[in-house]
């Protein structure tokens, strides 16, 4: 099933009819991203209205100046399935001090995602060497680093800790020559695509709202560049995503079986 692992719908005007027009071309789940505390209760009531719709809860740098501890208050939530949005921004160089705040924030969701056994979400950029440094420092966490933009020597060594890679819109950009040598190289039951909706429209929509159903374009993209086919990218990326999110129960699967049943699973499958 094709799955747009990485969206804001809270952020979309009209998401009832958006995530309409995504399935009906062929958009089968949705993950609804929490960045912070003043929106995860528009995200939850997504994903509680929609059985193909499901929950992320944390806290974005950009959010770093408050206390992440409300995180834990929604960990419990049925449609939670991951931690995060979390993560390290430097791109627009912060000071010293916004730094070391969003890297101890950071450290904070990683040590709960370690303890809840559950998997994350981490944006990165312009902190190749930080975002790394705590990621190794915290082995008991496992997830993806999404809208990747970094380099492939970054992915290679998330790669290397077990983590995956969320492919965006930006692969089909003219200038985004980075990610599509990242694209072309990640091992196959490693890669997810998103949309990071409303940001990041690909490629025939550039200048558009990006939207969940604009998924397709950039998994189009993906299986041209790896030689696959439509419904290849759309089942390799939909194992990967359930493989990765293991609390997701697909809608009418009666998949009754423990996050840690799922995991033994996936990993005697891989081996």
């Amino acid at each position: 099933m094709l799955v747009d692992s990485h969206c804001h719908l809270n952020y979309l005007d009209e998401p009832e009819a958006r995530l309409k027009a995504a399935r009906a071309r062929g958009v089968q789940g949705f993950l609804c991203i929490g960045v912070d505390a003043e929106g995860i209760e528009a995200v939850l009531a997504l994903a509680d209205d929609h059985p193909d719709v499901w929950a992320s809860v944390g806290q974005h740098p950009d959010a770093a100046a408050a206390d992440p501890s409300w995180i834990e208050t929604y960990l419990d939530h049925p449609r939670v399935v991951a931690l995060g949005e979390m993560g390290l921004d430097f791109y627009r160089q912060p000071s010293a001090r916004e730094k070391t705040l969003q890297q101890a924030r950071f450290d904070y969701q990683l040590h709960l995602a370690e303890r809840q056994d559950m998997p994350v979400i981490i944006h990165t950029r312009g902190a190749e060497h930080e975002t790394l440094s705590l990621l190794r420092a915290h082995p008991g966490a496992r997830g993806v680093l999404h809208c990747f933009t970094e380099s492939w020597e970054l992915a290679s060594a998330a790669l290397e800790l077990g983590y995956y890679v969320s492919i965006s819109g930006i692969v089909t950009f003219r200038n985004g020559e980075n990610v599509r040598d990242v694209a072309r190289r990640l091992p196959s039951d490693r890669l997810l695509v998103e949309t990071d909706c409303p940001w990041l429209a690909p490629v025939p929509h550039r200048g558009k709202t990006n939207e969940p159903a604009f998924v397709v374009d950039t998994a189009a993209f993906v299986g041209e560049l790896r030689g696959w086919s439509a419904e290849e990218v759309s089942r390799i990326t939909g194992e990967n995503f359930c493989r990765l999110f293991d609390r997701v129960r697909l809608p009418g699967s009666g998949d009754a079986r423990s996050p840690s049943q799922a995991r033994s699973q996936g990993r005697n499958s891989s081996s």
